[in-house]
């Protein structure tokens, strides 16, 4: 009976193999789409001799060279480990091969890099078993559950497997079967589709002739929302029906019972003679019914009284399934697979997640509750913690929503948004839960995704551990290089840990390092600039920074403009001719037209604010309109009292401003302490995101976006 629950096994993905290596349960088909079953991990206690997740040495065996053109296929997957197709087609021809040394380095490799394929596990665990390697077998099998502690078919294949290979006239063999169920019902048994687990363990026991370890396995799911909870309830009364009520229950619930039914037989007992007239000698009792010799009518009771009980849990366990039923039913896709979710079943699991999380919300006693209840009945009430009872009720649920977070992290894997949803869930309980869940995903399922790892780094930084965050933002640079965001980051985590020389190295290098990509090195230029500038105080080497950027990149108005910002800053008593100087710089610069008409403005306000010499000011001012009548400039009217007063006022307001010089830009979303930029690897249009950061449009960060309204004809029109 034991090996039933195997042939029965879902078809989520299993390939049908070829004769080289077909399971000892369900065909498997290679290159079709691999739908695994629902796994997850970190929820089960580990297995029994569980090991880290790591590929197996491989067994040397007799069968020489690999085929013909495994290197070719290998080398396919290797230099693309993100593509999926390739692995499938290295894994199928070591199929058709039937080359075993082949079949297992392959498998190693592809189950290191998508261990949520259980379909694949199984498949290397018969590998091991056909070549005589049963431990290896079952090392395989633990690492799969390991993996994917979820995985229903994986869990009944690796009981089968035992049930195949240990001796089961010793003593120890049912004890580490049992073991085993218990493990797999602890990490799998709440999933909704666990049902063939449960009834796996429930036809072992009665195998054994364990009628009351059965009985209790039943009486454990019939409390479990599982598909097909009514057909446990059906067992449980056809297992009470068939077998004295003794023999299943408890001494403690078959005691109690039995004296309740006692009690009522003997009151009807009485009633019927009552009604007879039936007299009996006053103080004389019924005689007790000798131990042993119960009767079959308070058999038949104490059955009825058991079903009463088991119907109210039942019943209560029937709701839970209904509230989750249609829940379950808009899941379509439970397995993992590389294709993208489309969106109706991302928005699935998260509403599914959002109710079973409100749920535990809504079962934590409100401490007040007791309170306003007294205070609307008049009575004085004192408020007692919660018993033991109300904590493992919410221990359960806890329980449940973590369950199904490994549920969908099977499906959402490769979400982000899943694993952070996770994370954020697991963070107030336990820091170390969370900070294994972000090792889980950046380190197995999204090695190629910046966002989590610069979110796992903040998680490290958040709560002390600098080396930690430290080495998650080397990591991914070394695995992800040229993105500038990490890059950034980094030196960001180094000044907020007070190493500013080793934030400033770090932009140095980027500036070095970028020399063959003009607008990657003058956004780095810039950053660097500005930490010289603002945090390190010394401006002559943010000048130099700048200058020698422009060397390489003369057309970029963003360079020039941050040179410019860096001399108005300065002393206005000794900044003048620097501040001129720069406007100069920008206008023999190949910027457009409006550009450098923008410059000039800027150094005729500049001049105008701080200029000693009317001289000056009249000479700038002229050589300002001189450039705008070449470059065929914008309209000037303003500044000579001829423009029209009511436009004037919608200028003077800020109304006339146009709308993306009057809001700021706007921030990517993440949650860490700076937003980041976009991410950029090389000299392309995505650098213009970054210039946001600095300045608004019309150079709106001087504070001068409403440019020279003079309506008081201040100068004499050229």
């Amino acid at each position: 009976m034991a090996a039933e629950g195997c042939e029965e096994m879902s078809g989520n993905g299993e390939l049908e193999e070829s004769p080289a290596l077909e399971t000892s349960d369900v065909p498997v088909q290679p290159g079709v789409e691999i739908l695994e079953e629902n796994g997850g991990a970190a929820v089960a206690p580990p297995c029994p001799d569980s090991t880290s997740l790591s590929v197996l040495p491989a067994t040397e065996d007799e069968e020489g060279d690999p085929p013909a053109d495994f290197d070719r296929l290998w080398k396919a997957a290797h230099d693309n480990p993100q593509d999926f197709t390739s692995w499938t087609d290295l894994l199928q021809y070591c199929e058709q091969e039937s080359h075993a040394t082949a079949s297992r380095r392959a498998l190693e490799a592809f189950l290191a890099r998508y261990p949520l394929c259980y379909g694949y596990w199984k498949k290397f665990a018969d590998l091991e078993r056909r070549a005589g390697y049963n431990n290896k077998a079952e090392e395989v099998c633990i690492q799969g559950l390991q993996s994917i502690p979820l995985s229903v078919d994986l869990w009944i294949h690796y009981i089968n497997l035992l049930l195949g290979t240990l001796d089961m006239n010793l003593p120890e063999s049912p004890m580490r079967i049992r073991s085993v169920f218990e493990d797999a019902v602890t990490a799998a048994g709440l999933d909704f589709h666990s049902d063939r687990l449960w009834d796996l363990y429930i036809e072992w026991e009665k195998e054994q002739g364990n009628t009351k370890n059965a009985a209790a396995v039943l009486d454990r799911v019939l409390q479990v929302p599982t598909q097909l909870y009514n057909t446990h309830y059906d067992k449980f009364k056809a297992h009470l029906n068939s077998h004295e009520p003794k023999e299943l229950l408890s001494l403690e619930e078959y005691e109690e019972v039995r004296a309740l039914c006692r009690q009522t037989q003997k009151a009807e007992r009485a009633e019927q003679a009552q009604e007879e007239e039936e007299e009996r000698p006053p103080g004389e009792e019924e005689p007790a019914t000798p131990e042993g010799t119960d009767t079959e009518e308070l058999m038949q009771k104490i059955r009825e009284q058991v079903l009463v009980r088991r119907d109210k849990v039942y019943q209560q366990n029937e709701g839970e399934v209904r509230k989750r039923w249609h829940f379950e039913d808009a899941i379509k896709r439970p397995y993992f697979h590389v294709k993208p979710l489309d969106r109706l079943q991302l928005r699935a699991w998260h509403s599914y997640l959002d109710w079973e999380i409100a749920q535990l919300t809504s079962d934590t006693r409100d401490p007040n509750q007791d309170l306003n209840q007294a205070a609307t009945e008049g009575s004085e009430v004192t408020v007692q913690p919660q018993d033991e009872s109300e904590r493992s009720v919410v221990a359960l649920d806890d329980h449940r929503v973590r369950i199904l977070f490994e549920r969908c992290l099977i499906a959402c894997a490769l979400y982000e948004e899943c694993w952070i949803r996770y994370v954020q869930y697991l963070e107030p309980q336990s820091v170390d839960e969370a900070r294994t869940v972000f090792r889980r995903a950046c380190e197995i399922h999204l090695t190629h995704k910046p966002n989590i790892h610069m979110q796992w780094a903040t998680f490290e930084e958040r709560h002390g551990d600098l080396t930690e965050a430290r080495r998650i933002l080397e990591a991914l640079e070394k695995n992800l290089p040229g993105l500038a965001v990490v890059r950034l980051r980094r030196a960001g985590l180094e000044r907020r840990a007070g190493q500013l020389d080793q934030s400033e190295a770090l932009l140095q290098e980027a500036v070095t390092e970028s020399k063959e990509k003009p607008t990657l090195h003058a956004f780095y230029s810039i950053k660097l600039a500005r930490l010289l500038l603002k945090l390190s105080r010394n401006p002559s080497r943010a000048r130099i920074v700048l200058q020698e950027a422009l060397e390489i990149s003369p057309d970029n108005d963003k360079l020039h403009m941050n040179l410019l910002e860096l001399e108005v800053s300065g002393d206005p008593w000794t900044s003048t001719e620097a501040v001129q100087e720069c406007v100069r710089r920008a206008l023999a610069a190949p910027l457009d037209p409006h550009t450098k008409i923008l410059f000039s403005e800027r150094g005729l306000q500049y001049i105008e604010d701080y200029s000693n010499s009317i001289q000056s000011v009249v000479s700038v001012y002229e050589g300002h309109q001189k450039l705008v009548k070449e470059l065929g400039g914008t309209k000037r009217g303003a500044e000579n009292g001829d423009e029209d007063p009511e436009k004037l006022s919608k200028a003077d307001d800020g109304s006339a401003v146009p709308v993306s010089a009057q809001v700021p830009p706007t921030m990517p979303h993440v949650p860490i302490t700076t937003p980041p930029p976009p991410m950029m690897g090389s000299d392309q249009s995505g650098y213009s995101g970054y210039g946001s950061w600095y300045q608004q449009p019309q150079y709106g960060s001087y504070g001068y976006q409403n440019t020279w309204n003079y309506n008081q004809g201040y100068y004499p029109p050229s």
